[in-house]
């Protein structure tokens, strides 16, 4: 692995969240770090973009200890973005980090992620990237086994990586709770979530609500969709005690149906 690394870091949970903190301070011994970071939380944003006619907000907060910190006020894709455009305008970066995120961001949780949306961002631009969570979503989430084991995960995917692939590395730990038991190269889960959305209690909306407006919070219970006896799922690991680890691409392509159909469909006009 290279020294002396050009590391840009962001996340969803916002620039002044507990996990970016800690993934900086465990990070800080591999190089130099540049923070670009949502000025809000911005969970839930895949790779949305913040576009139209909206300006984005950009500021430095501070720098020092070979650590720069800034947010953006737009999405984790957005921050990358931006980061690539404006603060590396004539290099790359090494490698992207996303996260800590407080809460897990595997099994579907990756498609809607906007820790992963970020670092599919880096990865459409040629560089590698990591997102990093734990299955945690406290605000004050105990985040010393990430701390402690993502070093060596980092130096040894930064060992293995393939330069300009497109692919990022989604990476799950256990909650605090779970006796860690080692680490798994997983694929994404499968399942969908029911019953997602749940009335409001109006006591904790602040200002109520307008006339005819009813109001909902998104909770949802997964359904697992895992054949029988399969625990090779990044979420099945996760329960197991293990840190999954999920390679992933930008590239949605169906391989397979992409040869049956042009078998079957394939015509000349």
């Amino acid at each position: 692995m290279p020294a002396n690394l050009d590391i840009l870091i962001t996340n969803d949970d916002g620039y002044t969240s507990k996990g970016i903190a800690e993934l900086v301070s465990c990070m800080r011994q591999f190089g130099r770090i540049t923070v670009v970071a949502p000025k809000y939380p911005q969970s839930g944003m895949s790779v949305a973009l913040t576009l139209g006619r909206k300006a984005i907000a950009y500021r430095k907060v501070r720098e020092g200890n070979g650590v720069s910190w800034s947010y953006v006020d737009g999405t984790p894709a957005s921050c990358v973005k931006f980061a690539l455009d404006q603060i590396y305008p004539d290099r790359k970066c090494d490698v992207v980090v996303c996260g800590i995120n407080h809460g897990s961001n595997a099994s579907v949780a990756t498609n809607y992620s906007g820790t992963m949306g970020a670092a599919e961002e880096a990865a459409i631009n040629g560089i590698p990237a990591i997102g990093v969570s734990l299955c945690d979503y406290s605000d004050d989430a105990d985040f010393s086994k990430v701390t402690g084991a993502f070093p060596g995960i980092f130096m040894d995917l930064m060992e293995h990586v393939r330069p300009g692939s497109g692919i990022c590395y989604n990476v799950n730990f256990p909650s605090a709770a779970v006796p860690l038991r080692g680490v798994r190269i997983c694929h994404e889960g499968l399942g969908y979530w029911t019953r997602e959305l749940d009335p409001w209690d109006l006591d904790e909306i602040p200002g109520g609500k307008e006339e005819g407006e009813s109001l909902y919070v998104m909770r949802g219970r997964f359904v697992d969709c895992a054949p029988a006896g399969d625990r090779s799922a990044d979420h099945h690991a996760l329960e197991d005690g293990y840190i999954s680890i999920t390679p992933q691409t930008f590239d949605r392509t169906d391989r397979a149906e992409e040869l049956r159909l042009s078998a079957l469909m394939d015509k000349d006009f």
